[in-house]
């Protein structure tokens, strides 16, 4: 009887070794299948899980209060399932070169726990050759195992988009690969249970992580030009939205916006495949060139900010600005590699300390990671500037009337950055206003 077999019978168990944002929807997903073991260190988070709390808000307490996940933070409980799924993040360090710390504890932790007639199936995004040369030797020193006699491997790149309500799990084709043909077969089958929009089987493991990590690669560039265009065509006085919807007519345009491009997943993947290539020996020309586009976008926003102070005859120094929204995207409280703080620690250098509210952020972890507490809507009156960073659906809902409240009403002229062109340009574009977007 083949593992699939035995897992679909509840002979054997499943274990997500990781329930972040990609995680956790996966075990919750698989636990509607067959047995599930959810594994993180983190013990608050499990505890959260345990009671019936999603912080990371993908699924809903509802969802969790109703799924079988046997939720834990003890590693012993991994000997207890024989097909593993490793789902951590993959970050990069200051310097930009990947950190696989996280991956490596994870597969000392798991090889640990390992129990021959296993199969390990990573999802964590790297650069091609990780799974195969760091992954697997670790596993066999943990575990006294042989790769290829007492366990397997493949790797089934993530595709989860944190916030995303439409593109989940079930509903994107799935990339699969084994080191063989029956791990392959196994693979594939494991997630065909949960993947209604079924599965690619990759012809090795290398393909499958290179498939990924030039996906979000791909989309960097992309973003990255649009950024470009925006900072050319605001020299030039157009605006780049209308650009865009009118480019945009055509079949075959692209529908990329410019933007701060951030999180652990775009403004991150390029460098895998950028390091991989220097080891290698060749120097990346376009993708590193997007990369220093967007990574720059922050800086560009607050001087952008800071140009329309002086314009509308308002002191920099000291300025009363806030801004609305500190998550790397819309409707999710991911405050990880957020591109919001390169705002704020700019416009720091020019003596304006904003005011941050964003209601859907972990505000715990902005705290932990930035040093940042965040204000309240109340909060938001007297302003010199105000910066929308993110398109959360609450700050979409901002009528005229809400807006010129947050206002100083001394001020002749209110300066407004609506990053994301969320709202009406000709409600703002006028002589009350000092409105200005990518």
């Amino acid at each position: 009887m083949s593992l699939y077999e035995k897992i679909v019978k509840g002979g054997e168990k499943i274990s997500l070794v990781g329930l972040g944002y990609v995680g956790m929807p996966i075990a919750v997903a698989f636990a509607r299948k067959v047995k599930v073991i959810g594994f993180d260190l983190n013990e608050e988070k499990i505890r959260l899980y345990q009671s019936g709390i999603d912080p990371t808000r993908e699924v809903g307490d509802e969802v969790i209060k109703e799924t079988t996940v046997e939720f834990t933070a003890d590693p012993a409980r991994l000997k207890e399932a024989k097909f593993h799924i490793v789902a951590v993040p993959t970050p990069v360090n200051d310097d930009h070169t990947p950190d696989l710390s996280p991956v490596e504890g994870a597969s000392r932790l798991l090889g640990q726990n390992l129990t021959r007639g296993s199969i390990v199936v990573f999802e964590s995004t790297v650069y091609p050759g990780v799974t195969e040369e760091i992954c697997v030797p670790i596993l066999e020193k943990e575990s006294g195992l042989k790769c290829g006699e007492d366990f397997k491997i493949g790797y089934s790149p993530e595709r989860i988009n944190p916030g995303d309500k439409v593109h989940r799990l079930e509903t994107i084709t799935k990339i699969v690969s084994g080191m063989d043909e029956d791990t392959l077969n196994e693979v594939a089958q494991v997630y065909e249970l949960v993947v209604e929009a079924g599965v690619h089987r990759a012809e090795s493991i290398k393909v499958a992580e290179a498939a990924k990590v030039i996906e979000n690669s791909q989309r960097d560039i992309n973003i990255a030009f649009m950024n470009e265009l925006s900072i050319i065509f605001n020299k030039m006085g157009i605006d780049t939205k209308a650009v865009l919807e009118a480019a945009g007519t055509k079949w075959n345009f692209l529908p990329f916006s410019p933007g701060l491009v951030g999180g652990h997943c775009i403004g991150v993947d390029p460098y895998y495949l950028t390091y991989k290539a220097e080891q290698l020996g060749y120097h990346s020309q376009i993708i590193l060139s997007g990369r220093r586009i967007n990574d720059d976008m922050g800086k560009y926003v607050a001087e952008s900010v800071v140009k329309h102070l002086i314009k509308a005859g308002l002191p920099v120094n000291g300025a009363r600005v806030a801004i609305l929204g500190f998550t790397f995207k819309e409707n999710c409280p991911d405050t990880r590699n957020t591109k919001v703080i390169d705002i704020y620690r700019e416009l720091g250098e020019y003596g304006i300390t904003p005011l941050v509210v964003d209601p859907v952020a972990d505000a715990e972890e902005a705290r932990k990671l930035y040093g940042i507490t965040f204000g309240s809507m109340e909060e938001l009156k007297d302003l010199d500037a105000l910066i929308v960073a993110v398109s959360h659906t609450e700050f979409m809902q901002i009528d005229q009337e809400k807006m010129a409240a947050f206002f100083n009403p001394e001020n002749r002229i209110r300066v407004l950055a609506d990053i994301k062109g969320i709202y009406e340009r000709k409600l703002y574009d006028n002589e009350n206003y000092s409105y200005w977007r990518l």
